[in-house]
């Protein structure tokens, strides 16, 4: 087992010490099991593995289900886009992930801070106003679905 692979299996056991994981690793190892797992796995895994650490730090109330999963889907997103040879480079080109704050473009600090938010995730609402893409083959937003 390469060292990586144990660092996901400490992390996704809880054997890892919680003080020695500050935000750089949470994005770094997110990174890390993106390239093994399809999104919804490492969705559960990666969560699975915050509540044991928070768990283990006696503070399981720290976790967050909206933060958790909208910086994986984030993450995912920048890391699918194929942009980056590796970790380094993904480090490099995408520097506001390190930033803590990096979801308030989205969401607003007060959806941020509900206990809803903490619980299960929510939508971003408010803060931002979330533009769907526009497809160049036609410039149209939201392009009707095929039928079936």
């Amino acid at each position: 087992m390469n060292a990586i692979a144990e660092e996901l299996r400490a992390f996704e056991t809880g054997a890892l010490d919680p003080a020695q994981f500050p935000h750089s690793e949470h994005v770094r190892l997110a990174y890390e099991m993106l390239a093994r797992y399809p999104f919804g796995e490492t969705a559960t895994r990666f969560s699975g593995g915050l509540k044991l650490l928070a768990a283990k730090a006696g503070r399981p109330e720290v976790y967050h289900e909206t933060i958790t999963i909208a910086f994986l889907a984030l993450l995912g997103e920048r890391r699918a886009a194929g942009r980056n040879a590796d970790w380094s480079e993904f480090q490099a080109n995408n520097a506001d992930l390190f930033d803590k704050r990096c979801l308030e473009k989205w969401y607003g600090k007060e959806q941020l801070s509900s206990d809803l938010a903490r619980r299960t995730f929510c939508l971003p609402q408010g803060s931002a106003v979330y533009k769907p893409p526009v497809f160049v083959e036609t410039g149209a937003r939201n392009p009707p679905l095929a039928e079936a």
